[in-house]
């Protein structure tokens, strides 16, 4: 396995992470007044307890549907596969794509998964940031009478759906002939790519394929033939909320998010502006993309903590001069998690709650605190298998256990709407 994604340890980093925690210390005690305040004042309401979160929305596109749930290595490593040749050589090994499943089966760990040649090519483009699909986003509601029906959340630009005239707004009544109305998100994403069922071994349509829908807007009904194409996800979004807070959505650690994610800092973020970082529903990615995105927040320092086979490695933020985002400032920051923030999005929200730098908002996370690698077998089949699990510079391990927020807020509360409001209460730091 490639160690690219590690750096060594060095005193000089070693230093700048007790520093790091160090400063630290002076936000927890900021962030102390915040709560005492907003206590006070009843501005947390009754929202203001730990709960689970939960996701209502997916989209056919990497950055946000639920692809995988994994922290991977860097795409170099994701190149060299690794062949098992010993495996099938020692016990004659099955056809066909059996050999991966088999040794996914032997291995007993619930995070190894078995691809065939096809489903691992696609989930390689799913970590580059591009996919098979129309360009849509669904999310589940209920209507008037509570019924549930499933709405177009987003439409990517220049998508087919884009061309087609699909709205955010309109309902998606059918896809190939087939209600949806109460089929979950997840599903019908499914159905949208061109996969039978929403299980990660569905193999979606190919390129060109054509999928029917049937759609519904201010009860006029209509419907319309798509062509699934090639397209590229947006991880990154940003949206201002006023009052001086800007929003940085990450759905997903693909490659180049965290180029995404500088950049949006850097341009979008204004001197003495308050940032959150909304990690809700970020299933994960790659940990080279979660390191580098840290980097832009952490000047320098440790990230995490890594064991493999035993050894202990470590992966620190980028000190280098220009590493982090160009503001005069480090801003006021919030991270937004929820039961949806998953595996590398922990690895990245670990870092910044341990290190100090920022204060996490909203329901404990997943939990999945471990680490895969491909292995490439000599059918063409890909057995994917952790290969460590990763603790924080605290020395927190995620696994089986999650992230609890600084200030949980439960499925009925606002949780970017109490996250302004603790941004309010920090000052920014030169």
């Amino acid at each position: 396995m490639s160690d690219s994604w590690y750096s060594a340890p060095s005193p000089d980093k070693r230093r700048g992470s007790s520093r790091q925690l160090r400063r630290g210390a002076g936000l927890a005690l900021v962030f102390a007044g915040v709560l005492a305040t907003g206590a006070a004042t009843g501005a947390w309401g009754d929202g203001v307890r730990a709960f689970a979160g939960s996701r209502d929305m997916a989209g056919e596109s990497p950055a946000e549907a639920d692809f995988a749930g994994g922290a991977y290595g860097d795409p170099a490593s994701r190149a060299g596969l690794h062949e098992d040749t010993e495996r099938v050589r020692g016990e004659g090994g099955p056809g066909g794509d059996e050999a991966a499943e088999q040794l996914v089966s032997r291995s007993g760990d619930r995070w190894s998964s078995a691809y065939t040649a096809r489903e691992y090519e696609g989930l390689q483009q799913t970590l580059d940031g591009e996919y098979v699909g129309v360009g849509v986003s669904v999310r589940r509601q209920r209507d008037a009478q509570g019924a549930p029906f499933v709405a177009v959340a987003r439409v990517s630009p220049g998508s087919p759906a884009d061309r087609a005239g699909v709205r955010p707004g309109d309902r998606l009544r059918a896809v190939d002939g087939q209600d949806v109305s109460d089929h979950p998100v997840t599903d019908v994403v499914a159905r949208l790519r061109g996969a039978e069922t929403g299980g990660r071994s569905a193999e979606p349509s190919p390129l060109g394929s054509s999928v029917d829908l049937r759609l519904d807007r201010d009860g006029r009904q209509w419907k319309e033939t798509l062509r699934r194409s090639r397209l590229s996800a947006d991880a990154v979004t940003v949206h201002r909320m006023g009052h001086g807070v800007t929003r940085i959505k990450v759905s997903s650690f693909t490659k180049g998010s965290a180029r995404q994610v500088r950049e949006a800092v850097a341009h979008e973020v204004r001197a003495g502006s308050g940032l959150l970082l909304d990690l809700r529903g970020n299933s994960g990615g790659l940990v080279d993309e979660a390191v580098e995105a840290a980097s832009v927040f952490l000047d320098g320092g440790l990230v995490a903590t890594y064991e493999e086979h035993g050894r202990q490695r470590a992966l620190y933020a980028d000190s280098r001069p220009g590493a982090a985002a160009g503001v005069r400032t480090a801003p006021p920051l919030v991270v937004l998690v929820d039961g949806g923030t998953m595996s590398a999005a922990e690895l990245l929200t670990g870092a910044l709650q341990d290190r100090g730098r920022a204060v996490v908002v909203g329901s404990r996370t997943f939990g999945k605190g471990s680490v895969q690698m491909p292995r490439q077998l000599p059918d063409g089949s890909v057995a994917e298998l952790t290969v460590g699990r990763y603790a924080t510079p605290s020395g927190r391990s995620l696994d089986g256990e999650g992230i609890v927020p600084d200030l949980p807020i439960d499925g009925q509360g606002d949780a970017a709407e109490r996250a302004r409001t603790v941004l309010s209460g920090l000052e920014a730091r030169s």
